[in-house]
């Protein structure tokens, strides 16, 4: 491709919406252009990014026997309603794009297809003989983000590859979960990523386990926490750890103290002059579950310890049924304008104790809980002589102790946020690391959840109908290909790597007007394209040092100029990742370029 020819803008000064480094060079470089909040062009070159991902996953997907289709992105409410997830998705999580056709049926626009393949399957496989059977597709899947930010990687459309796999039996998901995690794997390493498999949290998708893939990068979103001895990595979201060991409390007797202006951990334990291991906190959530039931929650845990909202969320889906709820729609911490809505009298705020009185909340509320439902963390249940709140604003009691001065909450969870330094449970002498790092892909063992819900069956060898056994799978294409550029960039643009690059290899013509120049440039141009070698030529008349800033900006791995070295027969040629420049005999760049992208390219597509 000749860029004279090419719809080809790059941008010199850094565009106001753009926030992290990959966003910003995508929008100077050309490759993307805002159309709306969190909507994008795909412009010619980052299309070809986006086809070479694709191709490497439809080659590692086919590898392991999977089948691509095309689903369909309009998707009925109803199909969701079987599954219980349509209030899930557009109330409580509020990412699908819902509406209302002329038959004033309910739709939405799918941000993945679990419903959709169940019905499917529940339609057309019959017998175990048909199983196990998996079916992938790669296509725009759409989300209606509150914040739409970073370009692709939180866009409310997107491209993906998501999978879904149908089987007899845990043994059989376990196989193809595993192939998939191998698949990832080679995915990610063939794009020239640095990525790191992590435990997962399941989310609304639900499941047994889950593995997200992270590539690992600054600007990344989630928190991973890992050991170097490489045998443990997670997302904050799953993480588990000892903490540090309580130390033991200095107060040997019950009292009751004036502890003003202590309203936080680390204010009360200044006071007393205590650790904050001696301290139980008490944390007030409201919970609100798909039938509309209202729920407060008080989790007591060990002062220096902070709740991990997912893990909680966890724990309070799976009391949902004893409210006659399925799932939990929204968790917070009440603000004042909430707690009006419920409160009988003022709140001791930053005072509460474990025992805070069911008073506190009013009767006869409708939809509302009429006592709190009150959790422990492991991490405060063995504490003894402990301090927490008294309940009366500016004091707490000391040398307080579980079923004597508090009664201990009937429920004992493990709602504590894991953190970098804290010791790992397989082996306590690793201490847990931490990495940023931007979700690429996930994987889930889903069991039978969606195959109970929407009635998807099969007959066994013995005449019995049972439900299939799921899993599913997916990767961010379009996100991928930023991450990509997150993770590999310098101060003059970006550095693609050769496996997902637009172009391989980019011939400069410094002087337009230099006839030996343009002669030589179009014929290197000719034989790269014709030995296999994905061209650019930049014939566009412009000086020279915009052509070169505009190559490493786009970041086109080889770059080849016709300049003052031709006179003796040479042309330079320059490495984008490492930025060294050699010249090479004319006669020779061809077969040169031809061989270092052999050798890239097979070393890449390794293990």
């Amino acid at each position: 491709m000749r860029l004279s020819q090419m719809l080809f803008v790059t941008l010199r000064e850094e565009p106001a919406e753009a926030e992290i480094p990959s966003h910003k060079l995508l929008l100077r470089a050309g490759y993307i252009r805002r159309v709306a909040s969190g909507v994008y062009a795909y412009l010619p070159l980052l299309w070809r990014v986006l086809t070479k991902i694709s191709a490497i996953v439809r080659e590692e997907m086919n590898t392991t026997g999977a089948q691509e289709c095309l689903l369909p992105q309009l998707q009925p409410a109803d199909l969701w309603r079987e599954s219980g997830r349509w209030d899930t998705y557009t109330k409580a999580e509020g990412i699908m794009f819902s509406l209302t056709d002329r038959r004033q049926q309910e739709m939405g626009l799918g941000p993945t297809h679990e419903e959709i393949i169940t019905a499917i399957a529940r339609d057309m496989i019959r017998s175990y003989r048909q199983l196990p059977l998996h079916l992938y597709q790669i296509q725009t899947k759409f989300r209606d983000e509150i914040r739409p930010r970073f370009g692709l990687m939180r866009g409310r459309e997107f491209i993906m590859k998501d999978g879904y796999s149908f089987h007899i039996d845990e043994e059989s998901l376990k196989q193809t979960y595993q192939e998939m995690y191998t698949a990832y794997s080679n995915i990610l390493r063939r794009c020239g990523l640095k990525f790191r498999a992590v435990d997962a949290d399941s989310g609304a998708i639900g499941g047994s386990g889950s593995t997200e893939f992270m590539v690992l990068a600054e600007a990344g979103e989630d928190e991973v926490l890992y050991t170097e001895d490489g045998l443990y990595a997670a997302n904050v979201e799953k993480a588990v750890s000892f903490p540090a060991d309580a130390e033991p409390s200095s107060f040997k007797t019950f009292e009751k103290l004036d502890t003003p202006s202590t309203p936080t951990i680390e204010s009360l334990a200044k006071f007393l002059n205590c650790s904050p291991t001696q301290i139980v906190k008490n944390v007030l959530y409201q919970a609100v579950f798909d039938n509309g039931k209202t729920v407060l929650v008080i989790v007591s845990l060990r002062g220096d310890q902070d709740v991990n909202d997912v893990k909680l969320t966890n724990e309070l889906t799976k009391l949902a049924p004893t409210y006659g709820g399925n799932t939990v729609l929204s968790l917070t911490v009440p603000d004042e304008e909430a707690q009006a809505k419920w409160a009988a009298k003022p709140l001791p705020l930053g005072y509460m104790a474990p025992d805070l009185g069911d008073d506190y909340i009013q009767s006869g509320l409708e939809g509302l809980a009429p006592k709190f439902l009150r959790l422990v963390d492991q991490t405060a249940v063995d504490l003894e002589n402990f301090v927490t709140g008294s309940n009366e604003s500016g004091f707490h009691v000391v040398g307080a102790n579980w079923g004597k001065e508090f009664p201990r909450p009937s429920l004992t969870v493990d709602v504590r946020k894991a953190t970098a330094g804290d010791r790992a449970m397989h082996d306590p002498n690793q201490v847990l690391q931490t990495a940023r790092g931007i979700e690429i892909g996930h994987i889930f063992q889903l069991g039978t959840k969606y195959s109970n819900a929407l009635g998807a069956t099969y007959t066994n060898e013995n005449g019995d109908h049972v439900p299939l056994v799921m899993g599913c799978y997916g990767i961010g294409v379009s996100r991928l290909a930023q991450a990509a550029v997150e993770q590999s960039y310098d101060k003059h643009g970006i550095v693609w790597p050769l496996a997902i690059a637009p172009y391989q290899a980019i011939v400069v013509i410094p002087n337009i007007g230099d006839e030996r120049q343009v002669e030589a440039a179009a014929q290197i141009y000719t034989d790269l394209n014709a030995a296999g070698v994905e061209t650019l030529l930049d014939d566009r008349d412009e000086r020279a040092g915009v052509k070169f800033k505009d190559s490493e900006l786009i970041g086109i791995p080889f770059r080849i100029v016709t300049g003052r070295a031709l006179a003796d027969g040479f042309v330079e040629v320059v490495d984008r990742a490492t930025g060294e420049a050699e010249e090479i005999a004319l006669e020779a760049v061809v077969d040169i370029i031809k061989e270092r992208i052999a050798t890239a390219l097979g070393s890449s597509s390794k293990p």
